[in-house]
């Protein structure tokens, strides 16, 4: 570590936070410092954070702060700057609002605070979609602070989701789901009560469902430098998400592929909002007027990012090139073709409905051109080998036991 102008503080003790510390690891050598709530096996039993700082507290914006330049004033080393990345919106928010106070102590790459209420809050985000030109799937927003039923006319199944997802995980309730899929009037109420009744004030999002298996998803990841400059544009099709109720949307295993045309598109809208940093979009296919429809954009990587570090643009290098050594990179708009999964072979031969989908991924598999993140070679932890082979048993039974459309 002491060869490197620069110390990694990563929020988060997730997947996330995970391919992100393997991430540094890879290309540094560097043994970043992780700072979370609570200890999560993917990180704990890791052999590659240099430390875990813990504090039940990390969700409360002042305990944030606070503890944040504890973990600085720990840490510092004479002549190194201390580079912090957050690793889920909660986190990433809390960054961008406490951009003053954190300043001092450390270097990021974050958008301001209005241009991520215009992001995060979807009524707004769809709003600059339109006025960009990005095609989104039909949408209608119900507010919970409101006693009237909805009325709007819609065409069945419809998607219903929080506007706000951070206030939304505020308020757990038996029966929680990450998305609802509904097929009539009387239900949409039924979800709307239901959440209401938790204590969520927010908007709700009622959206047309796009027809489609997990392949007809798309992501893409981007990488802005603070100078507002695209450094790097990805384009991935997703072949399986997540199929629990509560995970749904989280990606298990994504392809890379070229779409040029929505790459410069989607550059042109980020670019027109001056964004910075990572962004990561999730969009789908509609194959009923053959366009790709933006659903969210995340402000930072996500999970399934970590493809990009397998394609030769490393996670963690892309902040320190920007940040630490002021390095500025033409544009790659990647065209590599590789598969990144988290899930074992078997579930990806088994579950993936779409035969040419799963004839591609069998031949990544036999060509060496797959990643999972998770067994990273160096992580010597025997404990955590044990903890992952276990958890793939799990996977191929969570993909048996819910099976859906």
């Amino acid at each position: 570590m002491t060869n490197h102008p620069f110390i990694p503080i990563i929020v988060g003790t997730d997947i996330n936070a995970y391919n992100m510390a393997i991430s540094f690891h890879e290309a540094y050598g560097i043994h970043p410092i992780l700072v979370g709530k609570e200890p999560l096996s993917f990180t704990s039993l890791s052999t590659i954070p240099g430390a875990i700082e813990l504090n039940p507290k990390l969700g409360e914006k002042d305990e944030f702060v606070r503890f944040l330049k504890q973990v600085a004033k720990k840490y510092k080393t004479q002549g190194k700057k201390m580079l912090l990345i957050g690793t889920n919106d909660l986190y990433v928010r809390m960054i961008i609002e406490s951009r003053q106070a954190l300043k001092h102590d450390f270097v990021f790459n974050y958008i301001d605070e209005e241009l991520m209420n215009n992001l995060l809050v979807k009524k707004n985000f769809y709003r600059l979609c339109e006025e960009h030109g990005i095609d989104t799937p039909a949408t209608y927003f119900h507010s919970c602070e409101s006693d009237e039923r909805f009325t709007e006319e819609v065409m069945f199944p419809v998607i219903i989701k929080p506007s706000n997802g951070v206030q939304y995980y505020k308020h757990p309730f038996e029966g929680m789901q990450k998305v609802y899929k509904v097929d009539s009037y009387e239900e949409i109420q039924k979800v709307i009560d239901t959440i209401k009744k938790s204590g969520y004030r927010d908007d709700l999002i009622i959206q047309d469902f796009i027809p489609g298996d997990d392949t007809y998803m798309w992501d893409s990841v981007f990488y802005i430098n603070s100078k507002g400059k695209s450094e790097l544009i990805t384009f991935g099709q997703v072949v399986l998400q997540e199929h629990t109720l509560t995970a749904i949307g989280n990606y298990t295993a994504v392809i890379t592929r070229y779409n040029e045309e929505m790459m410069m598109k989607l550059k042109g809208f980020l670019e027109a909002l001056n964004y910075v940093g990572y962004a990561n979009f999730d969009l789908k296919y509609d194959h009923r007027d053959k366009k790709f429809k933006v659903f969210e954009v995340n402000i930072r990587q996500g999970r399934s990012s970590y493809y990009i570090t397998s394609c030769g643009h490393n996670l963690a290098k892309n902040f320190v090139d920007d940040l630490i050594y002021g390095v500025e990179k033409p544009l790659t708009l990647l065209d590599e073709k590789f598969l990144f999964t988290v899930v074992p072979k078997i579930v990806l031969r088994e579950f993936v409905d779409n035969a040419k989908v799963r004839k591609e991924i069998d031949q990544l598999l036999r060509a060496g051109k797959y990643a999972n993140p998770l067994f990273y070679k160096r992580d010597k932890s025997f404990k955590r080998k044990l903890y992952l082979f276990m958890r793939q048993i799990n996977y191929y039974r969570k993909y048996k036991n819910n099976r859906w459309s």
